[in-house]
């Protein structure tokens, strides 16, 4: 895997680690990309082709997620779909969440002041579930250090007080196999683990839509998008299409041969590799003396060391910085030289 997708997909010009910021571009998503931006610019805009395109994208996205295809609603962005689950919420309803889990999974619920807002720390999240709670929000991987949530652990608990569930998996599918059906709702921001351009984001809902209310709906989530394009629209699609918003074509036209290479390789494949080079450099940082946060995941979060961003940076080591860690993320375009390179730096910084 790692000399077949090197050679032929990637050829990144710094040693770049931080897919937890965004994915790279495969060659193969840079070469539709630049022809559909001529195509736009020649006047040869096929939007029927366009839209069967983006069809093809949802039902990728819905094999990786382990669903069938009319659950799964395509968005521009995680905090915009997370918005439909947290307008569908009654006043008073309890919606829990990991302390410090990512803004765009939390703060459209802290938006409706009619909602009670919980936190709990992510290892006591099942726990905390208690009576009363509706909702269980909660990100598969936590963007700050990497840490993977048990949400085997929370789903049960969700299951036993009567609470939905609704879990981030930006950080985790592409390289962290998920059964999305398990929950009653995901969403995922594909510009990262699955190397989609930015504007590419998908929710998977229950069969039944989950109680969500499409108020969002444009002419595309008509049953028949193409006579839904004038007035009230008479028939809303059957499928969690339903949710859908107008999509931004280049996006979505890139975002289908990302996921034809995340699922070509395989979720299984990529995560034993990404999590193998992650294991390197943990072993490796802690020889020089830090202590990384601990775990299994294919980010790794280094405390305290924040401030060497900079020297790799001005060395071609691209990692990235948050909540005052040294964030590394290792991806299917990674090499154990990539991993040596950003140690031999951190030695000498």
């Amino acid at each position: 895997m790692e000399n077949y997708l090197s050679g032929a997909e990637f050829a990144p010009r710094t040693t770049y680690l931080n897919t937890a910021s965004h994915g790279l571009l495969p060659a193969r998503t840079a070469d539709v990309l630049r022809a559909a931006v001529q195509d736009m610019a020649d006047g040869r805009i096929d939007m029927m082709d366009w839209f069967a395109t983006i069809e093809e994208a949802r039902a990728r996205f819905a094999r990786l997620a382990g669903v069938s295809p009319d659950r799964v609603a395509t968005g521009s962005a995680v905090a915009a779909q997370v918005s439909l689950v947290a307008g569908s919420l009654p006043p008073g309803a309890e919606v829990l969440v990991a302390d410090g889990d990512f803004s765009s999974l939390v703060n459209p619920f802290a938006m409706r002041a009619d909602l009670k807002l919980r936190t709990a720390p992510l290892e006591e999240l099942p726990d905390a579930v208690r009576p009363g709670t509706a909702l269980v929000a909660v990100s598969a991987v936590q963007s700050a250090d990497g840490r993977v949530a048990d949400l085997a652990a929370v789903a049960a608990a969700a299951r036993a007080h009567g609470a939905r569930t609704l879990v981030d998996t930006t950080q985790a599918t592409g390289w962290l196999p998920l059964d999305h059906g398990a929950f009653d709702y995901t969403v995922c921001g594909a510009y990262k683990w699955l190397l989609a351009p930015r504007g590419v984001s998908f929710l998977t809902v229950p069969e039944d839509g989950g109680g969500l209310v499409p108020v969002q709906a444009g002419w595309v989530a008509g049953e028949r998008p193409w006579e839904s394009c004038y007035g009230t629209v008479g028939e809303l699609a059957r499928s969690a299409r339903r949710f859908d918003i107008a999509p931004a074509f280049l996006p979505y036209l890139g975002a289908e041969p990302s996921l034809a290479l995340i699922e070509e390789t395989g979720p299984e494949a990529i995560g034993a590799h990404n999590r193998a080079l992650a294991d390197r450099f943990r072993t490796g940082v802690a020889e020089l003396g830090h202590r990384p946060v601990p775990g299994d995941s294919a980010i790794v979060a280094v405390p305290g060391l924040g401030e060497a961003a900079a020297a790799l940076g001005e060395a071609g080591v691209e990692v990235s910085v948050r909540a005052g860690n040294l964030r590394a993320a290792f991806h299917l375009y990674n090499t154990a030289e990539d991993v040596d390179r950003l140690l031999a730096v951190l030695a000498r910084a």
